[in-house]
């Protein structure tokens, strides 16, 4: 991580929200396509997005999330592949429950907060900086008043965090002396922060009641 700056941060994280928006990459489901098999089905809106959080988790705590790409997308150089993979996974997740929520992930202001929820448990401090509560009703006209220059503010708020975050994480990654426990280390960081992360997503976006938007 030494070498590692913001702004490859930056370039990693809008790389993994253009490619998981991105429909066409053969043998990865977009948010788009996880969003709609996740809202078929009896169950209600909440129940599906724990029911997509559960399945993210249980990726998290295997080597899949930094196998899973292999020879579908080339990883961007310069950024240790566990992290561009781990963020490509966590992004796709996150905009996968904000469409279930109802909102255009293609707006700016949903991208940003995409990546707010990235920083788990600071989200909440990040977004009441945007007079947005965790668990209030978040509308489209809320999320539209957000202006570029708050955006902006807000997105190198969220890099600072995200590069203290996983600078954290490198202090306790024993891969090199030891590999197989530095393995076991990182699956269940991984696990953890995925799932945190999911239930500020779920948190963010979801505000009932809101209709399916798929046909099923």
């Amino acid at each position: 991580m030494e070498h590692m700056n913001e702004g490859m941060l930056c370039r990693v994280l809008n790389w993994s929200y253009e490619m998981a928006l991105d429909p066409g990459v053969p043998g990865v489901d977009s948010a788009y396509d996880l969003a709609r098999h996740y809202s078929c089905g009896s169950r209600g809106l909440a129940e599906n997005v724990d029911s997509l959080i559960r399945w993210q988790n249980a990726r998290a705590g295997t080597s899949g999330f930094v196998t899973g790409l292999g020879g579908i997308i080339t990883l961007p150089a310069a950024v240790p592949a566990n992290i561009s993979s781990v963020l490509f996974f966590q992004v796709r997740m996150i905009a996968a429950i904000a469409i279930m929520g109802g909102l255009d992930p293609r707006q700016d202001q949903v991208k940003t907060l995409v990546f707010v929820c990235l920083c788990g448990a600071e989200a909440g401090q990040i977004l009441k900086s945007l007079g947005i509560e965790l668990g209030k009703k978040l509308t489209v006209e809320a999320i539209r008043r957000i202006s570029k220059e708050i955006l902006i503010q807000i997105n190198r708020t969220v890099g600072f965090r995200l590069m203290t975050k996983f600078g954290k994480r490198g202090l306790l990654n024993l891969g090199k002396a030891v590999p197989l426990i530095g393995g076991l280390i990182g699956g269940v960081c991984d696990l953890v922060s995925t799932d945190l992360i999911g239930g500020v997503a779920k948190r963010a976006f979801l505000q009932p009641p809101i209709p399916c938007l798929f046909a099923c």
